[in-house]
């Protein structure tokens, strides 16, 4: 069965969100529009909608991250879902228990949602095969391979500042060849008709592959954030390397780290933005990262607001098919 068929019911809505890849630019849009509609919700004086009320969703992260599994829960208490949190570390699998006994149990107690995080690339894949055909299953990260919410919320991130994708030079820069978000985010910006993604860092931090991404590659960062619109800074994922990758971070930062200066070589209304967490003084400075161009804590905010939009996609498919 194909990704596409996987994520998408009978009738072509989204049924679990697994990756970018084989989702249509509709699709993606869609997302966008309906994650525009729950922006204003953070405004209220009750920030909540009955959308999933009496619907359970459990995040089940067997990787930690703060950032992403609280938005999550924000998201899903503000659609009005019960939320479970699973302790990986004090939970059944972690005494010889299998993945899909945790998964049969967690059933059993009529959780509909699954939001799952990952060390292992295919994990939320294999949850979505295995599911009961009421549940759905949304990626919060496996691996290498995907962190499609991420990569929503930066390309709701971009649209709200710079409008239409076309005619948009958006620069990636850091560790690509580790990163989930980074092939997520080429994904969507390409799908979304972007006119240029560019990829920028030392050789060995760039897919061997990169140019087959649809990207142009640059080696060095001031050449390559030259006139671009966007600016996307990760982080080196310094837990997932093997072997000497980078003599070190003091000359990482020196070569590939955005400074004020180097960020002139970029369009004028150049937006700065960062998935997190950030670490100053080796992929950013401290007066970009809280400057007037960076929209990183933006980043976080419409992080809520796309997960919202994600998860009420899935579960009204769910619904409908339940009809």
């Amino acid at each position: 069965m194909s990704k596409q068929n996987i994520q998408l019911g009978p009738d072509g809505r989204l049924r679990h969100f697994l990756t970018i890849d084989g989702l249509s630019r509709e699709i993606l849009t869609d997302i966008l529009d309906t994650a525009e509609s729950f922006t204003g919700i953070s405004e209220r004086t009750v920030k909540k909608v009955p959308l999933l009320r009496g619907k359970v969703i459990c995040n089940l992260f067997f990787e930690t991250s703060t950032r992403t599994r609280t938005t999550f829960e924000v998201a899903a208490k503000r659609l009005s879902a019960d939320v479970l949190n699973l302790n990986i570390s004090t939970s059944s699998t972690a005494k010889g228990e299998t993945l899909l006994d945790t998964l049969r149990n967690l059933e059993a107690m009529h959780v509909d949602m699954f939001v799952v995080r990952h060390a292992d690339s295919g994990a939320a894949h294999f949850i979505a095969r295995h599911a009961a055909p009421h549940v759905s299953v949304i990626n919060a990260g496996d691996g290498h391979h995907a962190h499609p919410t991420q990569a929503m919320l930066d390309m709701f991130t971009i649209r709200r500042h710079k409008g239409d994708f076309a005619g948009l030079r958006v620069a990636i820069v850091g560790d690509i060849l580790h990163s989930r978000v980074a092939r997520s985010q080429i994904l969507a910006l390409n799908t979304l008709g972007t006119s240029e993604v560019r990829l920028i860092g030392p050789r060995t931090l760039l897919p061997a592959d990169a140019r087959s991404l649809g990207v142009h590659v640059y080696y060095d960062l001031d050449e390559g954030i030259r006139d671009v619109d966007v600016v996307i800074m990760l982080r080196l994922q310094k837990e997932r390397m093997h072997g000497a990758l980078l003599p070190s971070e003091h000359e990482y930062f020196q070569l590939f780290g955005l400074t004020e200066s180097r960020l002139q070589h970029a369009k004028q209304d150049a937006i700065v933005m960062h998935p997190g967490p950030i670490n100053r003084g080796v992929e950013i400075d401290s007066q970009v990262a809280d400057g007037p161009r960076s929209v990183i804590l933006q980043q976080v905010s419409f992080g809520i607001a796309i997960r919202m939009a994600v998860m009420s996609m899935a579960m009204g498919s769910q619904t409908q098919a339940a009809k």
